[in-house]
């Protein structure tokens, strides 16, 4: 007998919680399907177009399992794509994979009769299940991109879901006061408007932008200098930065002039730093902006770094052998990583999961864990 969409949803919930959590019910309740009827999938560097109504049956099989469905890239929704469509860029919505929201409502200390804020509304699915669980009354969803608010606004009402759905930028003043503030968007730094609309008392959640962590902040006096304290959580999480319009601007590039380079010798094998989650967020801290590339052809890999004041690193080598690095300044790119990797081989464990936090009023992180001191403002 076909799994009916009840019994994959079950299934879903069975993976990532258990039938005594308060999620278990609005996982089994909540159709995702008819809040996901199209996608993009990840295809050989591009996205093609997924239609639900294609293959129902593999349909409920993607749409209730545990991953991200990506449903916006650049510009570009899949409900106005057509048929067999495909395209490229970087993903701007999605309809995040229900084991990580799960992760960051536990964190979130919900509670019945909370006015919470719902920050980044993509497919409506985090939506209807926060409204499941502690009812709509009290639960605002914003997202700057209208059509997104529209069509889940749509969707959701047709599943009977109560909840308020707001478009603005969230990283502007808000539309209300609150006691807790969930946000599947990345921001860097937190923005001021959530710590105004954020209640004394109240919590917030949320991840940075380039750096693969949780912050968890607790509202304190508002007359203390640092308005909200908390830490960084142990689990690892990203979610797509905020934006302001409908695609993401373009990464500033640097070219490589190889007249300026030093050349040298590595430390530490070639990294894929991109996939190296705590590399990454320690360098971004130290050093924010800089992006990466990574290639592996046969046994050769090579890593290129670049940053928009000029600087860039590439280092080359066959398997996990010393790598030769060219870099040219200001910075001093793959040494700055290498840095980071000593630490980590010294100390056991770079100092970023767990360390204490305090944000002040203009939303600059300041972190502290042993001796280790950290700072995360704009990127």
């Amino acid at each position: 007998m076909p799994h009916t969409w009840e019994t994959h949803a079950q299934d879903l919930a069975a993976r990532i919680t258990h039938p005594g959590s308060r999620w278990w019910g609005p996982l089994c309740s909540t159709p995702r399907h008819l809040l996901v009827p199209r996608w993009w999938e990840d295809d050989d560097d591009r996205w093609t177009l997924r239609d639900g109504s294609d293959d129902p049956s593999a349909w409920l099989r993607t749409v209730y399992s545990d991953r991200t469905l990506v449903t916006k890239v650049g510009p570009r929704h899949a409900d106005h794509a057509a048929p067999d469509d495909a395209t490229t860029g970087r993903p701007t919505s999605s309809s995040t994979l229900p084991g990580l929201l799960l992760t960051m409502y536990r964190h979130a200390h919900l509670y019945q009769g909370a006015d919470v804020l719902d920050v980044g509304v993509g497919s409506g699915y985090g939506t209807a299940l926060l409204s499941a669980a502690l009812g709509g009354d009290t639960l605002t969803a914003i997202d700057v991109d209208p059509y997104l608010v529209e069509a889940a606004a749509d969707r959701l009402g047709r599943l009977g879901v109560r909840a308020r759905l707001v478009t603005g930028d969230a990283t502007e003043p808000l539309p209300g006061s609150y006691d807790r503030i969930v946000s599947t968007v990345a921001v860097r730094p937190i923005p001021p408007s959530w710590l105004e609309a954020l209640r004394p008392g109240g919590r917030l959640v949320t991840t940075l932008t380039g750096i693969n962590a949780i912050l968890t902040a607790t509202k304190t006096d508002d007359a203390a200098p640092m308005v909200a304290k908390g830490r960084i959580e142990w689990d690892r999480a990203g979610f797509m930065s905020t934006r302001s319009g409908p695609d993401y601007p373009p990464a500033p590039t640097t070219e490589p002039h190889e007249d300026d380079a030093d050349e040298s010798i590595g430390r530490y094998p070639v990294v894929e730093v991109d996939e190296s989650w705590e590399l990454r967020s320690m360098l971004e801290i130290d050093h924010p902006g800089i992006t990466h590339r990574f290639e592996h052809s046969g046994d050769r890999r090579t890593a290129w770094m670049s940053h928009p004041d000029g600087s860039w690193a590439r280092a080359t080598a066959i398997g996990d052998a010393p790598p030769l690095v060219h870099q040219a300044s200001p910075r001093r790119l793959w040494d700055a990583l290498d840095d980071i990797r000593h630490r980590w081989l010294t100390d056991g464990e770079l100092a970023l999961y767990g360390a204490r936090a305090w944000v002040s009023a203009s939303g600059t992180i300041h972190l502290a864990r042993g001796s280790w001191r950290g700072r995360i403002g704009p990127a």
